[in-house]
C-alpha cells in the first residue's frame, strides 16, 4: 500500500481538469483558448505524476505496486482495486504521454465544439489510465467499456465525411466483443462469488470444457480491439474519419488494449485453454501479418495504409504473446509499446501535411523535401523505426519476438518475418511517393514546413524511439519480473494439468 493513492490520482486527475473546462464561460474565443489551456496543463501535469510510478517502482517485485483497496459493493464482493505490475506500468505511462501531445497537436486544427472536445479527450485518458490500473474484473469491465463512449464522440462529431459511419462500425464491433467479455467475468464471480482479479489468478479452478467456453468469450472481446484479422475491417475506417488526434489515440493506446487484456486475463486465468487454441492465434496473427501488409501496398489514402501496417504489426504482438516463452511475452510488450510510439507519430505525420493540404491521397504529394526539411528528417526517423531499423524502437520488439517465435515454431517463425519484408515495401514506398522527385506540383510550391508547436510534439516521441532502440533494457528490465512470473505460472499450470491427466 502507498502512503498516498497516486494511482487514483493519476486516473481521475483529467476528470478535474474536464469539470473545469465544462464550467469556463464567456466569450467563445476566451473560451476555446482557456479550455484548450486547461487541458494541457491537466494532462501534462497528469504525466508528470505518473512519471513518479516509473521512478518508484521496484523491478524485482514480479507482484503488483501502488495498490489501492476500497469496498465498491461490498455486497456483491465487487471492490475498487487498482495497482500496477511490470506489464501494466508502461500502458500507463504511454496513456499519460499522449494525451498532452494530441491536444497540442489539435491546438490549431479543431475549431468547432472545442470545449466538448477537449472534455472528451480528459475523458478518454481517465478510462485508459484506469483501465490499465483496474485489478478488479467488475472495475475493469467499467473503464474497457468506457473508452468507447468519448472515442465515438471524436470520430463522431469531429471526424470526416463518412464520420457517422465509421463511429457505429467502430462502437458495434467492439461492444458485441464486450457483451460476452461481461458473460465471462459473470461466471467467474458465480464460481469465487468476487470480481477480484488477485484472488482469482490464485484461486480460479475450472474444467477444460469451461476453460474454452471463457477463453473465446474473452478472444471475441480482446481479438476485435486488438484487433486482429478478419474482425480488424472497422480499423481502417475509424482511422480514415477520425480526426488526426483520434487516430493517434487510436493507434498508440485503444489498439494495445486487446493485447494487454490478452496477458492480463486469458493466459493468467485460463491457461489449458490457452495452450488449446495457441495455433489458432498463430493462425490468425500470421494471415494478418501477410495478408494486412500486401493490402497496404496497394492503398492510395496516407491514414489507411498506416491502419493497415497497424494490424500487421499488431500480428506480430499476438504471436509474441502466445508464445508464451520470456523473449516472446518480452518482445511482445516492447512491441506494443514502440508501436504505440512509431505509428502514432506516424499519423501525426500524415496530419501536418492534411492540414496544410486538406488531402491525405498519396498521388497529391511529391517531392516535399526540397519545401519541407524538418518535416522529411521527422518522418524518415518514425518510417525507419516502423520498418525495424536498428537503433530505433521498432527493431528490438520484433526480434525479442522472432527469438521467442523460432524457439517455439520455426514456421510460425519464418512466416512472421515475410511482414519485416513487406513493411519495408510499403513504408519505404510511401515515403519515397511522398518526399522524394521533382516538386512539380503547383499546389505544393507554397507550403511550409513544420513550425515550432509541431516540433514540440514530434520530439518527445521522437528522443523516446531512439532511448528504446538503444537502451532497451531501461524498458526490459521494469517488466522482466512480472513476465517471468507470468510465464512461470502459465508453464506450472500446464504442467499440473498433464499430472492430473496421467491417471
Amino acid at each position: 500500500m502507498t502512503s498516498w493513492p497516486i494511482l487514483s490520482l493519476v486516473t481521475f486527475l483529467p476528470l478535474v481538469g474536464a469539470f473545469f473546462c465544462l464550467i469556463v464561460n464567456g466569450p467563445k474565443e476566451a473560451v476555446e483558448r482557456n479550455c484548450r489551456s486547461i487541458a494541457l496543463v491537466t494532462s501534462g501535469v497528469t504525466f508528470l505524476i505518473s512519471l513518479i510510478l516509473w521512478a518508484r517502482f521496484d523491478p524485482t517485485k514480479a507482484g503488483f505496486q501502488f495498490e489501492e483497496k476500497l469496498d465498491w459493493v461490498p455486497a456483491l464482493g465487487i471492490g475498487y482495486h487498482m495497482g500496477i505490475d511490470g506489464i501494466s506500468l508502461f500502458f500507463v505511462l504511454l496513456s499519460t504521454l499522449l494525451t498532452p501531445i494530441c491536444i497540442l497537436a489539435s491546438w490549431e486544427s479543431v475549431h468547432v465544439r472545442v470545449k466538448e472536445y477537449m472534455v472528451a479527450f480528459l475523458v478518454l485518458e481517465t478510462f485508459m489510465v484506469g483501465m490499465f490500473c483496474a485489478l478488479d474484473l467488475a472495475l475493469f469491465y467499467v473503464f474497457f467499456e468506457g473508452v468507447l463512449i468519448p472515442m465515438f464522440l471524436i470520430i463522431g462529431v469531429w471526424g470526416g465525411p463518412r464520420r457517422v459511419y465509421a463511429a457505429f462500425k467502430f462502437f458495434l464491433y467492439t461492444l458485441l466483443g464486450s457483451v460476452l467479455m461481461l458473460l465471462a467475468i459473470i461466471a467467474i464471480y458465480w464460481q469465487l462469488g468476487t470480481t477480484d482479479l488477485v484472488v482469482a489468478m490464485e484461486r480460479l479452478q475450472l474444467p477444460f470444457t469451461w476453460q474454452c467456453y471463457l477463453w473465446l468469450a474473452f478472444f471475441a472481446s480482446f481479438a476485435v480491439k486488438v484487433p486482429m484479422w478478419p474482425v480488424h475491417t472497422w480499423l481502417p475506417d475509424a482511422h480514415v474519419e477520425a480526426p488526426t488526434a483520434g487516430s493517434v489515440i487510436l493507434a498508440g493506446v485503444l489498439l494495445k488494449m486487446g493485447g494487454y487484456g490478452f496477458l492480463r486475463l486469458s493466459i493468467p486465468l485460463l491457461p489449458e485453454a490457452t495452450q488449446y487454441f495457441a495455433p489458432l492465434i498463430f493462425g490468425l496473427s500470421v494471415v494478418a501479418v501477410i495478408y494486412t501488409s500486401l493490402v497496404a501496398l496497394v492503398q492510395e489514402d496516407m491514414k489507411k495504409l498506416i491502419a493497415y501496417s497497424s494490424v500487421a504489426h499488431m500480428g506480430l504482438v499476438t504471436i509474441g504473446a502466445f508464445i508464451l516463452n520470456i523473449q516472446g511475452v518480452q518482445g511482445s510488450l516492447f512491441q506494443m509499446l514502440s508501436h504505440g510510439i512509431v505509428s502514432a507519430a506516424l499519423f501525426l505525420c500524415v496530419g501536418v501535411v492534411y492540414d496544410r493540404m486538406h488531402t491525405r491521397e498519396i498521388a497529391a504529394y511529391g517531392g516535399l523535401v526540397h519545401r519541407m526539411p524538418r518535416y522529411a528528417f521527422t518522418f524518415m526517423v518514425f518510417t525507419l523505426a516502423s520498418v525495424g531499423l536498428p537503433g530505433l524502437s521498432g527493431f528490438v520488439g520484433e526480434f525479442l519476438v522472432l527469438v521467442g517465435a523460432f524457439k517455439a515454431n520455426t514456421w510460425v517463425a519464418t512466416l512472421a518475418a515475410t511482414g519485416l519484408i513487406l513493411g519495408a515495401a510499403y513504408a519505404l514506398w510511401l515515403y519515397r511517393k511522398i518526399i522524394f522527385g521533382e516538386l512539380t506540383k503547383d499546389s505544393l510550391k507554397g507550403i511550409v514546413d513544420m513550425n515550432r508547436r509541431e516540433i514540440v510534439v514530434f520530439l518527445p516521441l521522437l528522443l523516446l524511439s531512439l532511448w528504446m532502440g538503444i537502451y532497451p533494457a531501461s524498458f526490459l528490465d521494469p517488466m522482466a519480473a512480472s513476465v517471468d512470473k507470468l510465464v512461470g505460472d502459465y508453464q506450472a499450470a500446464i504442467k499440473l494439468a498433464r499430472t492430473a491427466a496421467l491417471p
